[in-house]
């Protein structure tokens, strides 16, 4: 664009929301870059133009209505910690960043009916300390860490650990600043003087809440979530068994006390002995590939090949019930063991929290999990498909993973699995993101490469660093990507300028669009 259109537009931005927040030097602009970025001090690398930081839906509003006059791209975060999928930095450089963090409100929470309305600035810490402060008696479901925004990862359905995991699925009733910057209210918040937006989530007429998550089709000013009930006691155990082929019951198990609700958290399928720390003795023989050694290591250091920790939220009579069922369960499974875990009754005090080491399933917010990945590279990015939960599946998917990795010379691939979502598993593979452009490289081959090596077989990734968003929009391509052509038909009908987050998930608008092959 005309560089004296551009000033123009900066200028009609300070009047709308205060000079001093409208961000332009080359100081404030650094700010925005991805530091977790995969393409970083590459050409390709999207540097934004600038920010803007409005304190109010009227603000965005004002703010959507200059983009649309100038035509310039505009990319919406609300807090810019989503590191590993993109951060704070635009998928297209030189899109003019609108930082919803001043926008940090907590509107309601009610511990009667469970659920918070909050605008995207606020942060789970800030929830959580909202609650605390007023003494109510709901949890929040924080993800690993905790200083995100539980709007920004609501809509990029992200998942936590208690029963209230599934993120997306816990959103009741939107706030909506369309791309012409007109407001709408999803749900019962279509009602004026609704007394249900944070309790139905349907209203009346064709559903449309889904529309607004990872998409660029409208910002999202509040948001009703659901929130968990303090639960009166927590428990939880873990089951162990021993040989590979075990975890074919293990996981049909699993996936039937998932369906029929006597687990309702999230949990991690763990493999110590195929994808445990490095280890002198166990190193050759994961290299080896025998899965005879492996399992006479296991049988012999009373290392289980596969565990799996299970956590119960409830009443105690209830949550002792539902271990006691789940151990029937997974007794037909020969050699299975089972190991009790800690147990807590709530509410929990100060002093009791500071001595447990892993707060975020209890619904406590920590960064603890900075602190468990490795120091020698800047960052991690996660490839993360959804796999069927079925055993065969789960085999197939880990044994190609580490294949890819061994074949273009990355060595061991230490994946993680979790159940973060009813009905499936994702897996997530973490890479290491350098400042070595060499490094970046080879490692965003190896990630291209997973995804085409999953798409061939069915399985496909859930959430994506904006540098691949259009790999994995490419992958969903049934009927000359329908899925896809259906989202622009959209885009182009509420958002003719093409000005919210252009790229988002692969959605271009129709000025910027080009052919996939």
């Amino acid at each position: 664009m005309k560089a004296e259109d551009f000033s123009l537009a900066i200028k009609q931005f300070q009047d709308a929301v205060g000079k001093e927040w409208v961000f332009t030097s080359n100081e404030d602009v650094e700010l925005y870059r991805d530091s977790y970025s995969p393409v970083w001090s590459e050409e390709e690398e999207p540097i934004p133009s600038a920010a803007v930081a409005p304190d109010g839906v009227e603000q965005v509003q004002a703010v959507v209505r200059i983009a649309n006059r100038y035509t310039i791209p505009l990319w919406t975060i609300s807090t810019g910690k989503n590191l590993g999928y993109g951060g704070s930095a635009p998928l297209l450089g030189g899109s003019v960043v609108l930082d919803l963090k001043r926008m940090n409100r907590v509107l309601e929470v009610s511990d009667k009916n469970h659920y918070a309305l909050l605008e995207p600035g606020v942060s789970y810490f800030d929830l959580y300390g909202y609650i605390q402060d007023h003494k109510l008696k709901v949890w929040i479901d924080p993800p690993d860490p905790g200083w995100g925004s539980p709007v920004g990862n609501s809509l990029e359905r992200g998942g936590g650990y208690t029963p209230m995991h599934d993120h997306f699925d816990a959103v009741c009733g939107m706030e909506v600043v369309l791309p012409n910057g007109e407001v709408m209210r999803t749900g019962m918040g279509a009602l004026p003087g609704a007394k249900t937006w944070q309790q139905y989530k349907y209203g009346f007429g064709p559903y449309v809440q889904g529309i607004f998550s990872q998409s660029n089709l409208g910002i999202v000013t509040k948001m009703g979530i659901w929130l968990f009930p303090e639960p009166e006691a927590y428990l939880s155990g873990r089951v162990m068994v021993w040989k590979r082929s075990d975890v074919m019951p293990l996981v049909e198990i699993f996936a039937h006390l998932v369906s029929s609700g006597v687990f309702r958290g999230t949990s991690t399928l763990a493999s110590p002995v195929w994808f445990g720390p490095p280890d002198a003795e166990l190193d050759p023989l994961r290299a080896s590939g025998s899965i005879k050694d492996l399992e006479d290591y296991s049988a012999r250091r009373k290392v289980p090949y596969w565990s799996l920790p299970l956590f119960f939220y409830g009443p105690p009579k209830v949550v002792a019930a539902q271990w006691e069922y789940a151990k029937e369960k997974f007794s037909s499974i020969p050699g299975v063991e089972f190991q009790d875990g800690p147990s807590y009754r709530f509410p929990l005090s100060t002093a009791d929290l500071a001595k447990i080491q892993d707060t975020v399933p209890l619904g406590v917010p920590s960064l603890q999990i900075f602190s468990l990945l490795p120091s020698r590279s800047q960052g991690h990015i996660g490839f993360s498909p959804i796999i069927p939960m079925d055993g065969e599946a789960l085999l197939e998917a880990l044994t190609l993973f580490e294949g890819v990795h061994r074949e273009l010379g990355w060595g061991r691939a230490v994946l993680t699995i979790l159940s973060s979502f009813p009905r499936a598993f994702v897996i997530i593979d973490l890479f290491p993101v350098e400042r070595d452009v060499g490094k970046n490289r080879r490692m965003r081959e190896l990630y291209r490469r997973l995804i085409k090596e999953a798409a061939a077989r069915g399985w496909g990734e859930y959430r994506t660093h904006t540098t691949f968003m259009r790999d994995i929009s490419n992958t969903y391509s049934f009927n000359h990507s329908a899925l896809r052509r259906f989202h622009e038909t959209i885009k182009d009908a509420v958002d003719p300028n093409g000005i919210l987050s252009p790229g988002k998930c692969g959605i271009w608008p129709k000025r910027m669009r080009r052919a996939e092959v």
